[in-house]
């Protein structure tokens, strides 16, 4: 479990981060919403480390990251997966070399060993043909798979993805979602979703984070969010007329 309690975070005179107190369970899809300048962004960077917080605490299963040594923070890091909004895998690489990169970052693997734990996991995201591709070969749809596979293959307690569905066709982007809540339900992990995609949360949020100028405005799962007379959370996920009459049809179904 990850909790976040009363967390802070500024840069100069803006203040970004105004005390949000949350928590992120094992084997949950946790997803993270909110319309630009919401400070997701942020928050998302907080969790992973990369941002500093003045105030407040993150741990991770009662471990305070502020209180880790420079050690212990490295061997966090390892039971961490990350999947990138734009991917990120490197060019110079093949797909395969890709997904072994955090094995050679955080274990003393013999390449054998990794070479075989990256096939494991390559199977796993329907790519198993695809290792010696070059990312540009690869569509995005193939990509993502591969990135969620790199982040995946050192079974990480904790997996984090921001914006997984960028720039895939809505067909691509139901299959990323459903592997996303797969994996999670198959190695038990902490997974963290920064999104804008409504799909994505009405199909696999069951725990959904909607922050608004730095704030926790609310907090649910995919059945209290078509419930609740938040104004501040319809006015943003039923901005469009079919989650209008997707929440309609449901209220009318649960009277």
């Amino acid at each position: 479990m990850i909790e976040v309690k009363d967390l802070y975070k500024s840069f100069g005179e803006a203040d970004i981060l105004k005390g949000i107190s949350t928590s992120f369970e094992k084997g949950k899809t946790n997803l993270i919403i909110g319309q630009s300048g919401s400070g997701k962004t942020v928050f998302l960077k907080c969790l992973l480390g990369l941002f500093s917080h003045e105030r407040g605490s993150i741990s991770y299963d009662g471990k305070i990251y502020s209180q880790l040594t420079e050690n212990q923070k490295r061997d966090l890091r390892a039971e961490i997966g990350m999947v990138f909004q734009g991917s990120a895998l490197f060019d110079s690489m093949t797909i395969v070399e890709n997904v072994m990169f955090p094995l050679r970052m955080f274990t003393n693997m013999s390449k054998s060993e990794m070479k075989d734990r990256a096939d494991l996991v390559l199977k796993r995201v329907n790519l198993a043909d695809a290792h010696l591709k070059m990312p540009s070969e690869a569509s995005g749809g193939m990509q993502k798979r591969a990135a969620i596979a790199r982040a995946i293959v050192n079974n990480p307690k904790y997996l984090f993805c921001d914006e997984p569905n960028s720039g895939l066709d809505p067909n691509t982007a139901i299959i990323i979602d459903n592997l996303i809540q797969e994996i999670t339900d198959e190695y038990n992990i902490v997974t963290v979703i920064n999104s804008h995609d409504m799909n994505s949360v009405m199909e696999i949020g069951e725990k959904i984070l909607f922050l608004k100028d730095g704030l926790k405005a609310w907090e649910g799962s995919k059945d209290t969010i078509f419930k609740t007379d938040n104004k501040v959370v319809t006015d943003f996920v039923y901005s469009s007329n079919l989650f209008k009459k997707v929440r309609k049809m449901y209220l009318e179904e649960n009277q």
